[in-house]
């Protein structure tokens, strides 16, 4: 019996390669695993729509392989492309796992090497938003030896889908005043944060925004020994939405100014800190507290505007900030960024080059802000 189903085995195996041989052979292409760990969800910034995701990329072939060229195409191939990314334009994005930030950046990926794609792409406000995305990568293999051109190898189709949900419409944590937000942009340390915990790679950052006031000085301080010298120490924190308080950390002891704690744990990181649920897979945090000013308990229901806390210096910071985002999970770490918008804000120029009486106003609606944003947000009554 086991002959003769070893004959049959035989015998389909041959038939297939006979039907197989009237067809064009398949290149083998890139020896490339891609991954998209989180799929992109628009968001507007200013007056454009934009998404945001990363490509993981793990070399499994036994040659160092060069990245050429990223297509992105908004669904089939036969679209042109929303994004092409060549040359020079490629160097900025791509991120060796495992190297420090700033380090030089190149488009070879090592063998057994794993590389992240940062991918930003902006699209005018009243476009559609396509179902998915489509990617065409072109490799090509580290030249043999010299004047060996090296053969391109191409993965042809990668699609990501594109997340139809809209982000959260969230109030200012503020009671107004002047702010300058270390914000969302494709090359911030919040958005090439990359946590390795329990197993898991997670970007719970990937829109975080790091919150100081701007005091009439035009600068986040007037001194720098002590966090009263902060305009922001001390400013009441709110609750961005309705929601449920889920977590709460109140015992980190303040830090002095400039200098950081003396060991960075998976506990101390955040400092002080409170999740408020807002939405079911939505979770805000609200990070580096003012040591005992916290003013809600865990299960405990908010309305939009309910007082939260007090800015502070706790945890993994030099200096007074509120550190805001919006995950899919309810961790400060193990959990993915997602995009957030503010109801409204009057945006005052970057930061770089603020000053207190020479700025642009431009109001904005149910945008996040960019990066190195200085903004101003309208005082509004306590909803209780």
């Amino acid at each position: 019996m086991r002959a003769l189903t070893g004959r049959r085995l035989s015998s389909a195996l041959i038939m297939v390669v006979g039907l197989l041989q009237g067809v064009a052979a398949r290149e083998r292409g890139p020896r490339v695993e891609v991954v998209c760990p989180s799929a992109p969800i628009p968001v507007r910034v200013a007056d454009k729509q934009v998404l945001v995701y990363e490509l993981r990329l793990t070399n499994f072939d036994v040659v160092p392989l060069i990245l050429k060229r990223l297509e992105v195409f908004p669904g089939a191939l036969s679209n042109p492309p929303l994004k092409v990314f060549a040359e020079d334009a490629l160097t900025p994005i791509l991120h060796q796992v495992g190297a420090q930030m700033g380090s030089k950046s190149s488009t070879t990926v090592d063998p057994g090497r794993q590389d992240v794609l940062f991918i930003w792409i902006e699209m005018p406000s009243q476009a559609p938003v396509p179902v998915a995305l489509h990617h065409r990568m072109v490799f090509a293999p580290s030249a043999s030896g010299a004047g060996t051109p090296a053969a391109e190898a191409i993965l042809e189709d990668f699609p990501v889908p594109v997340s139809q949900e809209a982000a959260p419409l969230l109030r200012s944590p503020f009671d107004g005043g002047v702010w300058a937000g270390d914000g969302i942009g494709n090359d911030t340390p919040h958005r090439r944060s990359l946590f390795a915990i329990d197993g898991g790679v997670h970007q719970p950052e990937r829109f975080a925004i790091d919150w100081v006031k701007v005091g009439p000085n035009g600068d986040a301080h007037h001194g720098t020994a002590r966090n009263e010298d902060w305009w922001g120490y001390g400013e009441p924190l709110y609750a961005v939405a309705d929601g449920e308080v889920t977590q709460v950390v109140s015992d980190i002891p303040e830090n002095v100014p400039r200098v950081l704690p003396a060991q960075i744990t998976l506990d101390n990181i955040a400092g002080n800190y409170v999740v408020l649920r807002i939405a079911p897979n939505r979770y805000v945090t609200y990070a580096h507290l003012k040591t005992g000013s916290i003013v809600v308990r865990p299960h405990q229901r908010l309305r939009r505007g309910a007082l939260i806390g007090r800015l502070g210096n706790s945890g993994n910071t030099t200096g007074p900030h509120l550190h805001l985002q919006v995950t899919d999970r309810d961790s400060v770490l193990r959990s993915e960024g997602v995009p957030f918008i503010f109801d409204e804000f009057t945006y005052l120029g970057p930061g770089s080059d603020y000053e207190v009486d020479k700025h642009p106003s431009v109001p904005r609606m149910r945008s996040i802000p960019e990066n190195n944003a200085v903004v101003e947000f309208r005082g509004k009554a306590r909803e209780r």
